[in-house]
């Protein structure tokens, strides 16, 4: 398994560890989803690592990072990445976001598009109000809290019965970070979420929205939000449900690098 150096940094009132792979190459900041952490990017970022600095934080109230008793609105998220960014003194970054991180993702480069080079949204938690509300009152966060009850070894297998075509490796490291997740992070779920439609309007940075055909992001609201944003690029990976990242790993790879390479070279 790979490993590289890690740090914590102290901002916006909690602790954020994170994982780097360093060198002085353009910054690539990774937000996970929840009940995952940064490590969860181990096999994006060795594809990304060669050309880029790739930073991966635990969000507040998960893996090895602060889990206050509240603050878990995606504007705190939000915060935390910013105070991140500017605590490292990086310069504006690539930003990818899953689902809870992209939706964070969004948020941040809405809201300081100085800090930020390029955005990637896969597969963000663009819910309806009434979806928000749906899944608020489902049994999620219980249905965790029994999961917590159970060895590290017992929530590989669970994981193993479910996705046995994913490797020994992808399925430790989501387990450990399942395990890593406070009940306190779910609080997230509350509704309301930000007006979607309002945030992806407002960023004025090259963006581009991942999708399958299975997840939350629908086609139609793709295209939707590419009418409300033009400058908004958009691309859906077939056969890949919520975690396309994992359902189709070298095609997500294929279409971030090459968002990054045409962002990079495009005149400012």
């Amino acid at each position: 398994m790979t490993t590289w150096p890690t740090a914590v940094c102290h901002t916006n009132g909690i602790s954020i560890h994170y994982s780097r792979t360093g060198g002085d190459k353009p910054p690539v900041l990774l937000l996970h989803g929840l009940m995952t952490n940064g490590l969860c990017w181990t096999e994006l970022t060795r594809a990304l690592e060669p050309a880029y600095d790739v930073i991966m934080p635990d969000a507040r109230g998960h893996g090895q990072s602060s889990a206050p008793d509240n603050g878990y609105r995606y504007e705190d998220h939000a915060a935390d990445s910013i105070g991140l960014i500017q605590a490292l003194r990086l310069p504006p970054v690539f930003l990818l976001g899953h689902s809870m991180g992209g939706m964070t993702a969004a948020v941040v480069a809405s809201r300081a598009p100085s800090l930020v080079r390029g955005v990637i949204l896969a597969d963000p938690t663009f819910l309806s109000p009434e979806m928000q509300r749906e899944v608020w009152a489902s049994d999620v966060a219980e249905q965790h809290r029994q999961m917590l009850q159970l060895s590290l070894a017992e929530v590989v297998a669970d994981a193993r019965a479910r996705h046995p075509t994913r490797t020994s490796e992808t399925l430790e490291l989501f387990a450990r970070a399942r395990l890593q997740t406070s009940l306190s992070a779910f609080e997230v779920l509350r509704p309301p979420n930000p007006d979607f439609r309002q945030v992806v309007r407002t960023i004025q940075v090259p963006s581009l929205l991942l999708f399958g055909d299975k997840g939350i992001v629908s086609a139609d609201v793709a295209a939707e939000l590419q009418r409300l944003n033009p400058q908004l690029q958009k691309e859906q990976l077939r056969a890949a449900g919520h975690t396309l990242h994992l359902d189709q790993p070298k095609r997500f790879t294929a279409v971030v690098r090459d968002f990054l390479r045409a962002t990079a070279t495009a005149a400012p």
